[in-house]
């Protein structure tokens, strides 16, 4: 027999042990080290682009108005009533009665050019307002009321310190002149900035300070309903079939595979199947949220199909087990006690699948989604756009006003994303069974 109890006590032995675990603890830290690194690094670029982002789009959200005197005259004024008597509509040239306005407070602005200079102070959609508070209040014809009108784009970036007056005149965009006019309705306190509604209550427009999100908006949630509608019954289903019905064959080996696959596909193939088939093959309409809901939601298909896979295969076998053990059926199995058990995987897989369809812009292009819409849709077949395709539109507009405005679109589809990523959160906990 050997004896190694010398062995145990060698002291050069148990320096090298010793000297070996110092290594390895090194090793540990500088692993950590890097970890944190990298962590830190990763938070610091997202809170930079986040802090950017955000700090941009702040003066999109504001918009400085001028209150002027608009005086409304009553044989200019066309009233439509009906059958009753009541006001349906009330025509006029708005455009001139604000213009009027304009000019009474410069008497001394006379010539054209000068006239043409004066009139760039205000957005094209002041006459709106006007309009909008004598349909209002029909009773306002003939009097001369307070309106507060939109500045323009230009005269609103002055305000906001975005131009800077300081610079030459042939380096910025506002005139001495307009300057001069700004700054005495300045000193008679007729400029005021409010929120800026019209972002979210007006469609596109080819002016920044009255292009708006709304289109965009309640394009994206009529998109979103009908991915909804055709993705997750057909996910879930496909899905069930595939874990827990169908037989373990070629057949579906080879179906297996090719949704794996599907999942890694490009977007944009999908919308050159959309063109190819729903519209090119089936005249469904073009540019439509029906088109939209369905090409995205082919490319929400393998993701929900995945995730409910995953989902039913982590419910233990014991469950079906005991279900067969009372004389259950298989279909009475899966529906009353497997399918309810996988539903948070199920719901937490399908919100996060819609969340990236909903960012997807490459698929909507080829189906014509990327156009420049005004209207706000009212069904799933009208023209509309959605919103990512909204912000990259914005984003290539010369004017400066769109920087923010493009901005602003990027942080309201990052907080419907966020939204709907903490819902799938949400629903992952609060239904979440521990076996």
């Amino acid at each position: 027999m050997t004896d190694r109890g010398p062995q145990k006590n060698d002291p050069i032995r148990a320096a090298r042990q010793a000297q070996r675990l110092k290594k390895r603890y090194r090793k540990e830290r500088r692993f950590r080290a890097f970890g944190m690194s990298a962590v830190l690094l990763a938070t610091g670029i997202l809170a930079f682009l986040m802090t950017s982002i955000v700090y941009t789009s702040i003066p999109a959200f504001t918009h400085h108005n001028l209150t002027l005197d608009v005086t409304i005259i009553a044989e200019e004024v066309d009233i439509l009533r009906d059958d009753q008597g009541l006001v349906t509509n009330v025509d006029a040239n708005w455009l001139g009665f604000v213009r009027t306005a304009l000019r009474d407070s410069f008497p001394e602005v006379t010539s054209r050019r000068d006239k043409r200079d004066l009139y760039k102070l205000l957005s094209i959609g002041a006459p709106d307002a006007v309009r909008d508070a004598v349909q209002a209040d029909p009773n306002l014809i003939g009097q001369t009321i307070q309106v507060r009108l939109p500045l323009s784009d230009d005269i609103d970036l002055v305000m906001k310190g975005l131009i800077d007056r300081n610079l030459p005149e042939t380096d910025r965009l506002v005139s001495d002149r307009e300057l001069a006019w700004l700054d005495k309705f300045i000193a008679e306190q007729r400029v005021s900035e409010n929120f800026a509604i019209q972002l979210f209550a007006n469609g596109d427009s080819r002016e920044p300070e009255m292009a708006g999100l709304k289109g965009a908006l309640m394009g994206s949630l009529l998109t979103m309903l009908v991915t909804l509608l055709i993705s997750f019954p057909l996910g879930v289903l496909a899905a069930v079939y595939l874990q827990e019905m169908a037989p373990k064959n070629r057949l579906t080996q080879i179906i297996e595979v090719n949704i794996n696959n599907l999942a890694a596909v490009p977007s944009i193939v999908f919308g050159l199947l959309g063109l190819a088939v729903f519209i090119s093959f089936f005249q469904l309409p073009r540019s439509a949220p029906l088109v939209g809901g369905m090409v995205l939601a082919l490319m929400t298909l393998p993701t929900i199909i995945i995730a409910t896979r995953a989902s039913l295969a982590s419910v233990p076998p014991s469950i079906r087990q005991a279900a067969m053990g009372v004389g259950a059926s298989r279909l009475q199995v899966i529906m009353h006690h497997v399918l309810p058990l996988a539903m948070p995987g199920i719901l937490t897989g399908t919100i996060i699948g819609l969340a990236q369809a909903a960012g997807e812009t490459a698929p909507l292009l080829m189906i014509g989604m990327m156009a420049f819409i005004v209207d706000t849709p009212t069904d799933v077949t009208s023209k509309a756009t959605v919103l990512p395709a909204q912000i990259y539109m914005w984003a290539n507009n010369p004017e400066r006003a769109f920087v923010a405005r493009t901005s602003a679109g990027i942080v309201v589809l990052l907080s419907f994303l966020l939204l709907v990523n903490g819902l799938a959160i949400y629903f992952r906990k609060r239904f979440e069974k521990r076996w």
